[in-house]
Formats: structure tokens, sequence, C-alpha cells
């Protein structure tokens, strides 16, 4: 397994080709801007989503891991300056969210509780948010084996456990902020936005992680998921298999 910093970058490109352009469309966004990137990582929503607004831009990037946070700034599109604040994202308020004109996170949503949501999205208060990229539990697999239904149930029960006392909301976040933004009265824009992949070394990466995170939640799958893995990888070698994994966007427009 490649790291995590590594693993962003290969993931960026997919990223980038499944999140919906039309809700940046219907954004209605004014210069000048700040944005508050939430779980920024090395800066793919930046990179992303910076060309497609007005400028100028001035975007907050938060995220618990500084040297994540130093390449993100480093890489920033033309015209766009940034400052950068680390900590617990759980514990952001309303008062660290002051002034924004857009919230954002991408990838982020489905590694928080209930409860951890809740707080996020009391904190965006009457800010627009875009929230981009939660795993909503699809997984379909070309050609189809006999072993995808169950490999991909476990994958989602090790969405949702429970690890230091958080039980992570995984394949139900997008569903669960979205409730939690209409009970605030706030409108929420739902669009789906797979990845779609073929063969190459992301979907190989991806592969080696959707089997190993299934079979640590059920050990019992793992000698047919030994067995499964090498057949996917005959699979990618001659070029037959494709991989939809199955995502949500939100766009919650700003109060006026």
């Amino acid at each position: 397994m490649i790291d995590f910093a590594d693993w962003l970058a290969l993931r960026e490109p997919a990223d980038a080709a499944a999140r919906s352009t039309e809700l940046v469309r219907r954004l209605r966004a004014r210069a000048p801007l700040v944005i508050h990137d939430l779980g920024s990582g090395t800066g793919s929503m930046v990179r992303w989503l910076a060309p497609q607004l007005p400028g100028p831009q001035h975007w907050v990037l938060h995220d618990r891991d500084p040297a994540l946070l130093r390449r993100a700034v480093a890489s920033l599109p033309a015209g766009v300056t940034a400052e950068t604040r680390g900590g617990d994202l759980t514990r952001l308020t309303a008062a660290d969210l002051a002034g924004a004109s857009l919230v954002t996170a991408s990838a982020l949503l489905d590694m928080l509780t209930a409860e951890e949501v809740e707080r996020i999205v009391g904190a965006c208060a009457g800010a627009p948010a875009l929230l981009t990229l939660s795993v909503i539990g699809q997984v379909e697999l070309d050609p189809p084996d006999p072993l995808d239904a169950a490999l991909a149930a476990a994958f989602d029960d090790h969405q949702r456990r429970t690890v230091g006392g958080r039980t992570l909301l995984g394949p139900d976040a997008a569903a669960t902020a979205a409730a939690a933004f209409r009970r605030r009265g706030r409108p929420v824009e739902v669009r789906d936005t797979p990845w779609r992949l073929g063969s190459g070394a992301l979907t190989e990466e991806w592969l080696t992680g959707w089997v190993g995170a299934a079979c640590g939640q059920r050990i019992e799958l793992t000698g047919r998921a030994t067995a499964y893995a090498a057949r996917r990888r005959d699979d990618m070698a001659a070029g037959r298999l494709g991989v939809v994994v199955g995502h949500a966007d939100l766009l919650v427009p700003g109060i006026v």
C-alpha cells in the first residue's frame, strides 16, 4: 500500500472527473471569495474548483496534517491566495468559519460520525456549502463475480465501524448531512458522482484497499478473497475490468 499523500495524488484525476460541475455552476459565486476547505489534504479541491470560480479568491485550508497543508500551499492555482489552519475539523464552530463565502470538502463526510456531521453542518451557519465525493455504498464491477456482493457488504460494514469510540457514517454520510441541513431549513441538491475506473494504478490500489478492508471486517472471507483478487488482477491485465464506485456531491445554497 502507498502512503496517504501518494494515495491522494493517485486519486486526484478520478476525483476531478467525478465531481459535479453542474453544482458548481449553480453556486452563483460572487467575487471576492473567501472559501473554507475542510480536510484539504494536498489541495485537490482548490486546484479543481478555483479555476471554475471568479476571482479574486482567498482559501482557508483546514487539515490536521501540517505536511499535507504545506504541499497544498505549494501548488495553488494562479491568482489564488491561501492560509492554513491545523486542528480537529470535528471541533469547528460557526466562529471558525465566519466570513466564508463558501464551505467546501471532498471525501470527508464518510469518515465522520453523525454527531461530527451535525457539528460541521451547524458550523456552516448560513454559508453555502459544496460537499463532494462521499461514498454511498454502491460498487459495480464488470465482469461480475460471485464474491462481489459479499465483499461490498463487508466493506460497507467496515466503513461503518466503531474506532476509538467513534462510529463512522461511511455510506450513510451524505444522506445524514443532507438531513441535517434540511432540519435547519436549508435546501440541498444532491448529484451522483461516481468514479468510473478501468485498468490502471488507481484501480489496483483501490482493489487492494477494498478487498483488504472487507477481509478485515469479515476474516472468513480471506481465503476466497485471495483468489478473487487474483482473478480481478487478471481482468485488469487483460484490459477487461471496469469499476464504478458510487459517490454523491451535495450543494447547499447560502441564506440570503
